[in-house]
């Protein structure tokens, strides 16, 4: 199973750490953001990843990572001109994924304890459609919340007002090679942008949208607080 990163954006609630680097690239512990990434690909077993950036960050991702090699990976890069969307970032992905293949998607973002593998396996097994992580949280009005139904994902709200459930879908994701004709059918939100959410949300129309539970902790490094959170659980890993 091959992996595939996101590692583009703005990072404006990041502010003003970003304006004069990508936020995968700040440093949480003893290394970059997109380290933890990487290493949970490889841990897993997946040695052939592509990483998607912005322009203006390229150079510093290759003079980090490189072509993979010191980590016995394979590190492709594929560039999102703009910031469109994560769902447009996954597009790029469309000519590394073989027809009929499945893989991993991670936003770089995102730090967390578990393992990948118990979920690959379990993906695996899935014939067709999509899978996703969700995570507990004390504030579900913060994220996309699944609906739960028999097993599976009803839809998705996105930051609702008035949550369904305590849960929230994490920024790690499995899905088969349809998911790029998905991409392709969806509109621009009203910020401009093609959501992630309107993609899992046909996956969960369809009623192929499955989910697993995070068992341990997990950080969406995307607020000053958050990246604080997550520099104290890989201290205390690393301890």
């Amino acid at each position: 199973m091959r992996g595939v990163i996101l590692a583009g954006g703005t990072g404006s609630r990041l502010r003003p750490l970003t304006t004069i680097i990508n936020k995968h690239l700040l440093p949480v512990g003893k290394y970059p953001m997109i380290h933890y990434s990487i290493k949970k690909m490889k841990e897993a077993g997946i040695l052939d990843v592509l990483l998607v950036t912005g322009k203006q960050s390229a150079g510093l991702y290759t003079e980090y990572l490189g072509s993979g090699s010191q980590w016995g990976m394979n590190i492709t890069y594929a560039i999102q001109e703009q910031a469109g969307g994560i769902a447009e970032a996954l597009g790029l992905a469309a000519r590394y994924i073989g027809q009929g293949e499945k893989f991993v998607l991670l936003l770089g973002d995102n730090l967390f304890h578990d393992s990948l593998q118990p979920y690959m396996a379990d993906f695996a097994k899935q014939t067709d459609g999509a899978m996703v992580l969700l995570k507990e949280v004390s504030d579900p009005r913060r994220y996309g919340v699944p609906v739960l139904q028999d097993k599976r994902i009803a839809f998705i709200e996105e930051k609702p007002s008035n949550p369904k459930s305590s849960y929230c879908v994490t920024g790690i994701y499995f899905y088969d090679s349809e998911v790029f004709q998905l991409v392709t059918s969806c509109k621009p939100s009203r910020r401009g942008e093609l959501e992630i959410t309107d993609v899992n949300n046909a996956y969960a129309k369809a009623g192929k949208l499955t989910y697993r539970m995070l068992q341990n902790w997990w950080v969406d490094a995307g607020t000053h607080e958050s990246l604080y959170q997550a520099a104290a659980h890989i201290r205390k890993e690393e301890s």
